[in-house]
């Protein structure tokens, strides 16, 4: 296991500052903004895979630094009602898929997309309650009509170029939780797998832990992103609050936090022992969106914290290690020895 984090925290900053300051921080991959939500200018694949000095530019910057890509991230609205939108991200993300395959990356991190409720709605409508009946109607109508036959489309362009699509459990999107993305992996395939934040399922009121052990053998990605409950706040209203982030003066029932600064160690050190269990001896990727930590700062504390914890050398039994010293061959004046011993 090994640390990485997402190139947004530098996001205005050129790709060789950017590997810079991480390496400095002691990362090892970074999970890079390639379309969607993200701005181009640390990896435009669209750029990359036309121009052959580009790419021979971005990759020796990448190289000189020691960084590898854990993921091309394409975080965005695949599933708009607005075709302008829809397309756009249709464009990048085939872009991204050539490119990860020139790359050899074998990661794209994404979230499934959240369509309109019905044919001509004009806006994403994310259903949560069975009530009136309709609404039942419409749940089955996103998934059945919209986001199964996208992603058994879009799966077969990842395929095609050997890359495996991350879904994070994201709040506000049809894949939020694990029973909705283990539906989205029996539909589509193995192409689907899973990249965890444990942020997204603490307000939620899930067990991040339980959470990974029922996802074992899905998870290809991780994010390191932490969250406080406000427990004054949800005691009275709740864990549903769409106020703003950065609105500090305005009591929220929950904030992202950097990395130690929501869940303790015990937590952290039980998260990748975890992990490990199941398999997963990959990258945790650092995101930072804690609004009442400047996003370098923030990176540095949960580069610090989980360098402490990290699990990075394989396993290997002690009580094997010592019976394979005891069964070595023997050989030398020790041979000889034995051998006379036998024959007296």
């Amino acid at each position: 296991m090994h640390l990485g984090a997402i190139s947004t925290v530098f996001m205005n900053l050129s790709l060789r500052e950017n590997a810079k300051r991480m390496h400095a921080l002691g990362l090892k991959s970074i999970e890079i903004g390639a379309g969607g939500f993200f701005p181009k200018n640390h990896c435009d694949p669209a750029r990359l895979l036309s121009d052959p000095a580009a790419l021979d530019s971005f990759r020796s910057t990448l190289a000189e630094f020691e960084m590898d890509i854990s993921a091309l991230a394409m975080h965005g609205e695949p599933l708009s009602p607005d075709p302008d939108i829809a397309h756009a991200y249709d464009r990048e993300f085939r872009q991204a898929c050539a490119l990860a395959q020139k790359l050899e990356i074998k990661h794209v991190t994404l979230i499934a997309g959240l369509p309109e409720a019905r044919p001509g709605d004009k806006a994403p409508n994310w259903i949560l309650f069975s009530f009136p009946p309709r609404n039942l109607e419409m749940y089955d109508w996103q998934w059945e009509q919209r986001l199964i036959p996208y992603w058994k489309e879009h799966g077969k362009i990842a395929e095609d170029h050997g890359v495996r699509l991350c879904f994070e459990l994201h709040p506000g999107d049809m894949v939020y939780n694990p029973e909705a993305f283990l539906h989205l992996r029996d539909a589509v395939g193995p192409v689907v797998g899973c990249l965890l934040d444990p942020s997204h399922l603490f307000w939620q009121g899930m067990d991040v832990i339980e959470v990974v052990r029922v996802l074992e053998g899905h998870i290809c990605h991780v994010h390191a992103k932490d969250l406080l409950v406000d427990q004054h706040v949800t005691r009275v209203n709740g864990v549903l609050d769409p106020k703003d982030f950065f609105q500090l003066n305005k009591r929220r029932s929950w904030n992202f936090r950097t990395v130690g600064y929501g869940h303790s160690g015990k937590f952290w050190r039980n998260f990748i022992s975890t992990l490990r269990l199941v398999g997963y001896d990959g990258v945790l990727s650092i995101e930072t969106e804690d609004p009442l930590t400047e996003p370098e700062e923030s990176l540095s504390l949960s580069a610090g914290f989980l360098n402490k914890i990290l699990l990075r050398k394989a396993p290997v039994p002690l009580w094997f290690q010592a019976s394979a010293k005891s069964a070595k061959p023997v050989t030398g004046e020790s041979a000889d020895a034995g051998h006379a011993s036998e024959r007296n």
